[in-house]
């Protein structure tokens, strides 16, 4: 029981007199069974004229139907369940009908006294109705989803409100837009349509509480268990079900998620498929990574950088060597400008170094007892230290349990929190930092790249998790354009929806790569080449590399989810990026590029797209690139296919361009 309350009564029309209403005592509970939520309310007055009182009968479809009660006993009593609870356990609330008022046809228990009794489960549960403010007692009334609407409960002793607290603990409430004292139910999954924060939790009362509590050790670790919780949830305790009806699970994961709608048909029973011609994926080529010699070249006496489309060509094509990036890095995350000289980064850094210490000592000067009544920073604190404690080890810069990076994590992330207390901290963004942290090997640059790169990824963690609904449309629009018969057999799968790529898209692959790969693939991602939303497009080659093994071994959706989750770690990032390349060569050079994967991808309809092999567009304008910083060098190069090529020069390397 999570939630009693007595003195809630049904106000019956069976009184003396005609405008006189009988009331009816009961206490009404919230009662956790297995997998549902049960609300029940049971009379406490055995004095009660059983005249006009409504009670629950069966009829031979099990089907639970509300009929009146005659003074008389019932000649059918005999053969109802003697218990209470042996009377209601047969059901979970099935379907509510009125029936005429019948002869003898009643419930009764086995002292023969009739119960105004009822309880119901939440799945069945469509809206609650309130009373009008200050309109003598708080009354709700309890509509189901056959619109058979329950007793109005009115709450003598006060304590509505804590009701619909706890129920809002197992389904989400919105008020109607036609009448706000309606609060219609969604109980599909309110833990998917917040924060990821809210993911996990061990099984207690099916879904919604399954997906709530740890998400970052299921989230990260182990993902692939959300089969197991969603297809418990719609078996609920039949072992025996072995399939789902036929889209299910579709409608299932769009109320999961509210506002992912993916491929919906306009007209039902009609799909319209289109399919355009790519042409063949060039092959695309990689450079080394980008030399400390190469950097210096292309800086003025000053300190500016000379051609920073060039320089993030370089970068894009081949990543930097690790001896750049503490500089490079922060020119590519947006902490110092491309145009800024020597002086004025180092008078930024001044500015950025006192600013940080200021936001650093408003939490480290929070007294424990101040902690205390500051729910907020204490959750975060809290959220942290879980976090920081479960970085990854693998790297010699967070090993040991006391180790100083492990420190600093924790206080930029802190501090971070100060910075931009609405969104404070949420788990996975210490899976950002760390990198970074690692790379900069500086507490206070470290905040100011990770400050720059939340820009970027702020919507991924906010409560309503925009970001992912709308990455997770436009992933699958690319995928489709790519391979429409792979969307295809997902979708048959139930993996339409593309969740296997939620862990990709959260932490941008942080944990499908090693950590040295992970500074690689991101270097490379925030050059915002070659178009925008690279990152989908390295999903679309994961994709589309593992898409011979998923169709011709006939993945099912538990077996999708397990295969991805398996990927970490085993990913070539090298390969990939050379895919993700070509696949979006393959897409600016088609002519019928669709209007959406245009938006997608930063295209303009209107734009030319550049020849890659003569890196020249269609009015003859070749493209501006130094060729001479490529010709003092002649190193290997990584093919598409993984084999490296020694002989081939980087001239396609000038064909980059900015979208």
């Amino acid at each position: 029981v999570v939630y009693e309350q007595e003195g809630v009564f049904i106000h019956s029309s069976c009184g003396k007199n005609d405008d006189q209403d009988s009331l009816i005592p009961g206490v009404l509970r919230v009662i956790e069974k297995e997998n549902e939520v049960i609300v029940d309310w049971k009379p406490v007055d055995d004095t009660l004229d059983t005249s006009n009182i409504l009670c629950a009968g069966k009829d031979s479809s099990s089907v639970v139907e509300w009929t009146h009660t005659p003074k008389e006993k019932c000649s059918r009593g005999a053969d109802r369940p003697s218990s209470y609870e042996a009377e209601w356990d047969m059901v979970t609330t099935v379907s509510f009908k009125k029936k005429p008022h019948s002869n003898g046809d009643a419930a009764t228990h086995a002292n023969g006294e009739s119960k105004w009794s009822f309880l119901f489960s939440l799945t069945d549960l469509k809206s609650i109705k309130q009373n009008k403010e200050g309109m003598g007692w708080s009354y709700l009334v309890f509509c189901l989803k056959d619109d058979v609407k329950l007793p109005a409960l009115h709450f003598h002793r006060g304590n509505s409100k804590l009701l619909i607290k706890c129920l809002e603990k197992h389904v989400v409430l919105n008020e109607s837009p036609q009448d706000k004292r309606i609060l219609l139910v969604n109980s599909q999954n309110k833990s998917l349509s917040q924060s990821f924060e809210n993911l996990f939790d061990e099984p207690s009362y099916g879904l919604l509480q399954k997906l709530k509590k740890d998400p970052y050790t299921v989230t990260m670790g182990r993902f692939s268990k959300v089969t197991n919780y969603i297809f418990d949830s719609f078996r609920l305790s039949d072992p025996s079900t072995q399939r789902r009806p036929p889209s299910e699970m579709a409608d299932f994961l769009n109320d999961a998620i509210p506002g992912l709608k993916i491929n919906q048909q306009e007209e039902p029973g009609f799909e319209v498929i289109t399919r355009i011609d790519l042409g063949k994926q060039p092959e695309v080529t990689r450079r080394e990574p980008v030399s400390a010699e190469e950097w210096a070249k292309n800086m003025d006496s000053e300190g500016r950088i000379l051609n920073v489309d060039y320089i993030k060509r370089l970068i894009f094509k081949g990543g930097l060597c690790h001896t750049l990036r503490k500089e490079a890095w922060k020119y590519l995350l947006g902490y110092f400008p491309w145009n800024s000289t020597k002086e004025e980064r180092a008078n930024l850094q001044k500015r950025k170094t006192d600013e940080y210490f200021r936001m650093k000592l408003q939490w480290k000067s929070v007294s424990e007892e101040q902690e205390k009544r500051n729910s907020r920073l204490r959750d975060y604190r809290s959220l942290i230290e879980k976090d920081v404690n479960r970085t990854d080890r693998t790297n010699k810069f967070y090993e040991g349990e006391d180790n100083p990076g492990l420190i600093l994590l924790h206080d930029i992330l802190m501090t971070y929190c100060m910075y931009d207390f609405d969104l404070g901290y949420v788990q996975g963004m210490s899976d950002l930092l760390s990198p970074v942290l690692y790379v900069m090997e500086n507490e206070v640059d470290a905040f100011w790249c990770f400050v720059s790169y939340m820009d970027q990824m702020h919507q991924n963690f906010e409560e309503q998790m925009q970001g992912m609904k709308t990455q997770l449309i436009q992933l699958s629009t690319l995928l489709r354009l790519l391979d429409s018969g792979f969307c295809s057999y997902l979708e048959s799968q139930d993996s339409g929806y593309l969740y296997f790529c939620f862990r990709w898209l959260l932490i941008r692959f942080k944990r499908e790569f090693s950590f040295q790969d992970i500074l690689r693939l991101w270097e490379v991602m925030w050059t915002e080449l070659p178009c925008q939303n690279f990152h989908l497009l390295l999903c679309c080659a994961i994709l589309e590399s593992e898409k011979q093994q998923i169709m011709e071994k006939h993945y099912g959706f538990n077996e999708i989810l397990k295969h991805i989750n398996e990927l970490s770690m085993k990913i070539d990032v090298e390969y990939i990026l050379c895919k993700a390349e070509a696949i979006s060569v393959q897409m600016m050079n088609c002519k019928e590029l669709p209007q959406a994967v245009s938006e997608i991808l930063g295209i303009e309809s209107s734009s030319v797209t550049p020849d890659s092999d003569t890196g020249e567009d269609e009015s003859g304008a070749v493209l501006s690139c130094p060729t001479s910083l490529y010709q003092s060098i002649s190193p290997p190069v990584i093919a598409a296919n993984g084999t490296r090529d020694s002989t081939q020069q980087m001239s396609d390397t000038q064909s980059l361009t900015p979208a």
